[in-house]
């Protein structure tokens, strides 16, 4: 299973960093208010980098 690390920049202009194994599903509930309790009120989020991982 592959895991990912990510940066997001919030509408803010600050920068997030998280994990998961579904970044799709992750980057899309961020942007729906369901993701991390920090970007909930800095949407929208846009994804600036990210790595893969075993």
């Amino acid at each position: 299973m592959k895991a990912f690390t990510y940066i997001l920049v919030c509408a803010d202009g600050t920068l997030y960093t998280g994990w998961t194994n579904d970044l799709e599903k992750r980057l899309a509930a961020h942007n729906a208010g369901t993701g991390a309790k920090y970007t909930r009120s800095r949407r929208p989020v846009r994804l600036l980098y990210y790595e893969a991982f075993r």
